[in-house]
């Protein structure tokens, strides 16, 4: 996976100067993820099943705070 021919980019509820985090979908089944505030450093990657079940979960609140 390298970083320099990626079409990464970041969600429409990201705010300028805030925690933000940037997402590439390549062609060999991946999805990498990695801090928008440093695009040189490392990136995380799943394939797209994790990637799905991880958004279906966030979506359904699976991850909300319960406090």
């Amino acid at each position: 996976m390298t970083n320099s021919r990626v079409g990464w980019f970041k969600s429409s509820y990201s705010q300028q100067g805030g925690e933000c985090v940037e997402v590439a979908f390549f062609l060999s089944d991946t999805v990498a993820v990695r801090d928008s505030k440093n695009p040189s450093g490392p990136a995380l990657s799943f394939t797209s099943s994790e990637w799905d079940a991880f958004t279906t979960n966030l979506r359904s609140g699976a991850f909300a705070d319960p406090a």
